[in-house]
């Protein structure tokens, strides 16, 4: 299992802040990981008690590429990311490979949950949010300025930098989906997970959520995997997309995946949504 680094699950003592879910752990669509850097995902598999959640789960996931996950609710996606992240046991094994085929061990992963849960009263800012999780020393014994340059170069990059100082309580679903998501690249992952992170943002931040996450896997070179139900998204932007029901039942391009019959059978689709996917 991965070495986790858990950023504190309260702040300031107060158990209503779930940071919980946002870790860092050390450590194109189709198998063949030849030239190209990569995170294995082999074999996995999770029970609770008798249930099988699922099981034989197998991916490979490059870098620089957007793997979408989509399936229907209750089968295995979230709890995936969670087995990746080592948070439940889980079958099989995780493996990062570099690009001239050397094994180096589990890759550094950056986590983005779906929701983050706290009290949207309280005065705490985005910047005491940072200081909560990076700091290995209790907040009030840490000197903001030693930390405050290093916060606004991630939050600029997510486009994010003006709201250092704002209010937690007072951004609004897509400005706190990139505010954890700059968490979440600090620091910089070979790997990214991304549960649901655009439920409920709307259209505008939509568009800047998925813009950031373009310049990530072209810039950093980065892998990503985002579990959602917008299927449209899915077959715009992923360069893989995974349908997955208790297991994999496709996996390739979108035009691939959205032409299975396995997607119809369990989305009732047509062909409608093929047209604008990529690897059409």
């Amino acid at each position: 299992m991965a070495n986790v680094r858990k950023y504190g699950e309260t702040f300031f003592g107060r158990a209503d802040f779930l940071f919980k879910a946002i870790l860092h752990h050390q450590g194109g669509a189709g198998d063949d990981c030849a030239r190209v850097c990569c995170t294995k995902i082999e074999d996995f598999g999770v029970r609770f008690g008798e249930e099988t959640l699922f099981s034989h789960v197998n991916l490979h996931i490059h870098c620089g590429q957007l793997t979408v996950i989509v399936g229907p609710n209750g089968g295995g996606k979230s709890t995936l990311l969670r087995a990746i992240l080592g948070e439940i046991p889980h079958t099989g094994h995780l493996h990062y490979v570099d690009a001239k085929g050397a094994h180096t061990g589990h890759p550094v992963i950056g986590y983005v949950p779906q929701y983050l849960r706290f009290d949207v009263s309280t005065p705490t800012t985005v910047m005491d949010l940072f200081m909560a999780c990076l700091s290995r020393r209790p907040v009030w014994l840490f000197s903001s300025r030693t930390l405050r340059a290093r916060v606004e170069r991630g939050l600029e990059r997510v486009r994010a930098g003006h709201l250092v100082d704002r209010r937690l309580g007072a951004l609004s679903g897509g400005e706190l989906q990139r505010v954890l998501l700059a968490l979440a690249l600090d620091p910089l992952p070979d790997l990214l997970l991304l549960d649901e992170p655009v439920s409920g943002v709307d259209h505008n931040g939509l568009e800047i959520f998925y813009d950031i996450l373009t310049t990530l896997r072209e810039e950093e070179d980065m892998a990503v995997i985002l579990v959602s139900h917008d299927l449209a998204l899915a077959a715009r932007y992923a360069d893989q997309v995974v349908l997955m029901n208790r297991g994999v039942l496709a996996s390739g391009t979108p035009a691939e995946v959205f032409r299975d019959p396995a997607m119809q059978a369990t989305f009732g689709l047509g062909m409608e949504l093929t047209g604008g996917a990529r690897g059409a």
